[in-house]
């Protein structure tokens, strides 16, 4: 007896797949950023290459706050989609970066390392949408502000809803010098 002979079965294209039946990239999500005043508009593939806080001195400077936190990416995975004629830059010779800012409303765009030349950093802060990465990492934390909270217990300001406060810590009682126990 003669066993029939095998079909081929034609490859069914599924969602997720292309015509061979192996699994299609996904299209590129892009997550979008603009300045204050809406003049620089700017725009990256997700996910982000990286997101960190940064301490130093020179970027809490720039961003007027305690840290920046920035989400790296790919020059060529990063677009300014409006405002190019907008952007200022600040060149740093000695730390060896330079800094972009709207010349409209002054918000921070762009934070560029001489040494990195594939790579940009972003603010976080720009982005409206989800950037694919979570900041994780702190860099030059020995260059922290003194001032910076550091997760101290925060209690409600009674009278100011959404207000939290840091209550001063109690004083160690001062400690008593008697000669006569001295060494």
């Amino acid at each position: 007896m003669r066993k029939p002979p095998v079909q081929k079965r034609a490859v069914q294209k599924r969602a997720g797949q292309d015509k061979a039946g192996r699994k299609a990239k996904a299209a590129p999500v892009q997550a979008s950023g603009a300045c204050v005043c809406g003049a620089v508009r700017i725009e990256i593939d997700v996910p982000a290459r990286w997101a960190w806080h940064d301490h130093s001195q020179r970027s809490r400077h720039a961003q007027g706050a305690a840290y920046a936190t920035y989400v790296g990416s790919y020059r060529s995975r990063f677009r300014v989609l409006e405002g190019a004629e907008h952007l200022t830059r600040y060149e740093d010779a000695e730390a060896g970066t330079t800094r972009s800012f709207c010349a409209r409303c002054g918000t921070p765009m762009l934070y560029e390392r001489a040494g990195s030349h594939t790579m940009v950093n972003l603010p976080r802060a720009v982005f409206s949408e989800r950037t694919g990465r979570e900041a994780r990492y702190h860099m030059n934390l020995a260059e922290q502000a003194d001032w910076t909270w550091a997760g101290e217990k925060l209690v409600p300001l009674k009278g100011y809803p959404g207000v939290l406060w840091e209550p001063p810590r109690k004083k160690q009682p001062a400690r008593i010098v008697d000669a006569m126990f001295e060494p």
